[in-house]
């Protein structure tokens, strides 16, 4: 099941194409891609030579997505004894 979501969300990440080059319908998947903001901020981090204030969008919106997760999850799959 990770394979194939990882799979799902690695390609309309801008890993290997870049976003604007994509159709307008797969640009919305690419904003709310988690995998987008991560790759944004290896990118300018590692190719770019930018600062932790060059990524804090990005950082931001992994954060609040991952907090979005865990309070879905916990709400989602209630564990019973």
């Amino acid at each position: 099941m990770f394979g194939v979501l990882n799979t799902l969300l690695f390609f309309p990440s801008g890993t290997v194409y870049p976003i604007y080059g994509f159709p307008p319908w797969m640009q919305v998947i690419a904003k709310v891609d988690p995998f987008t903001y991560a790759v944004h901020a290896f990118k300018s981090l590692l190719l770019k030579n930018t600062g932790l204030e060059a990524i804090a969008g990005d950082l931001t919106f992994l954060f609040c997505f991952a907090l979005a997760a865990m309070f879905l999850a916990t709400v989602l799959i209630r564990r019973t004894l």
